[in-house]
């Protein structure tokens, strides 16, 4: 095997490795101890916050594509479905959310995938605790009102008619409820509870926002920036904060290995930058919606900074 050869498997492994430890949390932690059930949906939601000819020309942008396994008409729907209910997200179809972003991510080569891996074992997570509290009821919440309601702060309320309390893990709001009163959560020990895991895939989901955000930029002079470069800047701004500078290298790494800007033409079956930024530019609105959401729902607990 040759120097080259040998070069790539050891960057290979460590990017294996490191990739494990993406969305645990506490990457530092992890380092100095190595030192030492939703329904699909399947047809596209109207856009309903969009009008004009933006809309017009996003809903038509925002077909199904054939051939592709990432379908960003799927995301766009679970996504507008997560947020259906006022100031609170659902889970089922934020993981299903979730889904397509792996399928999304997986689309963009194998060093990527080696990051999607480790979302999908957050998102089991979640659903296993979902499960877990089905098959015991006596887990379950039990006061429907506090979890069908924002706090005073935010200044309004859900009525019944807005969200209906169907399980302990059915919302954002409903998990943290439960876990806060169960004692599920620890603020100074790592555990596999709901919040730590939300916390960490809302992490990523911040990092992804940036990066389709930066996707969509059209720039009125110049170039278009690499996907790389750009996919680079967002993980700096968002989750590089939180890794170790061994993870930091190797997503880096990752990220040079991204495809070519005319990929994501094909991915959501687009002309030209200007139909991409049309797509892009709906989904991050949807992506904020759910993002800022499960943040005030978080912060009002003090669960931004969990281990």
């Amino acid at each position: 095997m040759g120097v080259k050869s040998k070069a790539a498997a050891a960057i290979l492994v460590l990017l294996l490795f490191l990739g494990s430890l993406w969305l645990q949390g506490g990457l530092d932690y992890h380092w100095d101890s190595c030192l030492k059930g939703y329904n699909q949906v399947n047809e596209l939601h109207q856009l309903s916050n969009s009008s004009g000819a933006d809309g017009a020309d996003s809903f038509h942008l925002l077909e199904g594509c054939p051939g592709q396994n990432f379908q960003v008409s799927l995301l766009l729907s679970h996504l507008l479905a997560a947020s259906a209910y006022t100031s609170d997200v659902l889970l089922q179809p934020y993981l299903s959310s979730w889904d397509e972003l792996v399928r999304f991510m997986e689309a963009l080569g194998p060093m990527v995938g080696l990051i999607s891996k480790e979302i999908e074992t957050k998102t089991t997570i979640i659903r296993q605790l979902a499960l877990l509290a089905e098959e015991n009821p006596e887990a379950e919440l039990p006061d429907v009102h506090s979890i069908n309601s924002v706090s005073t702060e935010a200044g309004t309320k859900n009525t019944l008619e807005d969200s209906k309390h169907t399980g302990a893990y059915h919302s954002v709001r409903s998990m943290i409820l439960l876990e806060m009163n169960q004692g599920l959560v620890d603020f100074h020990h790592q555990t596999d509870s709901g919040c730590r895991t939300l916390l960490r895939l809302h992490r990523a989901l911040l990092w992804l926002k940036l990066f389709l955000e930066k996707l969509a930029e059209t720039p009125v002079a110049g170039r278009l920036r690499s996907p790389s470069e750009l996919c680079r800047e967002a993980y700096q701004s968002t989750l590089a904060k939180h890794h170790s500078w061994f993870v930091r290298r190797a997503a880096e790494l990752a990220f040079i290995a991204l495809p070519e800007r005319s990929f994501f033409f094909k991915l959501v079956c687009v002309q030209n930058q200007e139909e991409l930024s049309i797509v892009l530019n709906r989904v991050v609105q949807a992506i904020g919606e759910v993002y800022d959401r499960t943040q005030t729902a978080l912060e009002e607990h003090g669960m931004l900074d969990l281990p």
